[in-house]
């Protein structure tokens, strides 16, 4: 990791416990590991090393890098998804790999349990409303159906997020559905989630709500698009708090300039948006700055994370949370 990442994850406490684990110098944090340029002691405490803490813009572990690494046997990643640094050639050396990506997908489903309940009270239009008479307003008549009592959320993808999100929402009176091609049909594994497994298409169609938790792979680009957008009921929000990809914005944007829809976005495709995105003005679209992982002190919910891990390597037993090659191809 880079050492301004470095600096964010571990605090002196963190830094102090992680001393206590490990053989390791505090002050050799490598963001590059391959090439010419490599510095003489990175180079030297990677053929020593059998455990690498990785984070936030890791470099990629290659096969050139691993013939440099012949001790190494484990790779901790103190952020979420592994796939831009645990290459095939690590699985191909069966060096064992664990992320934080549990402890990460808790502020985002905080962020999107928000999103779910503002959107049900209509609270982005009413404050833009508010803000534009500057007195009072008839609630009933400009909000009409408002309220979270017995509207429908829809789940696209039952991640690490999408679970933790269906886990949320329990306590609230809300009918949830899920889409999700992977999910275990044969062992009922909706009804031990507590929703109703359906098509995209249909879960569109019905979803007061609809929000994106998927992985961004080749074959969930724009899998939100023309047909699944049309079908959601006027007066529906979109919330995208996954990658931007997975929405087709072209064909998003004239629901959002018609008002028929409305959207909170976490993640735009491209991000961020270009300045004359009509994104940024729309008052029907909440766009934040991809601010719904984590961020300042949830940032260290991740390093005690990846610490745990660590310290469950340094006693001989499996990692908790373990990363396994089969199941990258459809997660994040």
């Amino acid at each position: 990791m880079s050492p301004d990442v470095a600096e964010r994850l571990f605090s002196p406490a963190r830094l102090a416990r992680l001393t206590g684990l490990v053989r390791v110098d505090p002050s050799l944090v490598a963001h590059t590991l391959a090439g010419p340029g490599l510095d003489p002691a990175v180079a030297a405490a990677l053929a020593d090393a059998e455990l690498l803490i990785t984070g936030w813009g890791a470099p990629p572990l290659t096969a050139e890098v691993l013939e440099a690494a012949p001790r190494l046997r484990a790779v901790v990643h103190a952020a979420g998804t592994v796939k831009h640094h645990v290459t095939d050639a690590c699985w191909e050396r069966g060096i064992v790999v664990a992320s934080a990506a549990g402890a990460n997908a808790l502020p985002v489903a905080e962020y999107t349990l928000a999103a779910i309940l503002f959107s049900g009270k209509r609270v982005l239009g009413s404050a833009h409303r508010f803000r534009e008479a500057r007195g009072s307003l008839d609630r009933h008549q400009e909000l009409g159906p408002a309220g979270n009592y017995r509207r429908t959320v829809g789940i696209v993808g039952a991640s690490r997020i999408g679970r933790r999100v269906i886990e949320l929402l329990r306590p609230f009176d809300l009918d949830v559905l899920l889409y999700d091609p992977y999910i275990d049909a044969a062992a009922d594994e909706a009804a031990t989630l507590g929703v109703e497994q359906m098509p995209l298409d249909e879960l569109c169609a019905r979803g007061d709500v609809v929000s994106v938790h998927a992985p961004q792979v080749p074959a969930t680009r724009h899998m939100i698009g023309a047909a699944q957008l049309a079908a959601m009921p006027d007066g529906a929000t979109l919330i995208n708090t996954a990658r931007g990809s997975l929405i087709d914005e072209d064909a998003l944007l004239p629901h959002l300039v018609a008002g028929r829809l409305n959207a909170v976005l976490d993640v735009t495709d491209p991000e961020p948006p270009p300045p004359h995105s009509p994104l940024y003005d729309l008052p029907n679209v909440l766009l934040t700055p991809h601010v719904a992982g984590s961020l300042g002190g949830e940032i260290h919910r991740m390093t005690d994370h990846a610490l745990d891990e660590v310290q469950r390597y340094v006693k001989g037993l499996p990692f908790e949370d373990p990363v396994h090659a089969s199941t990258l191809p459809h997660s994040a």
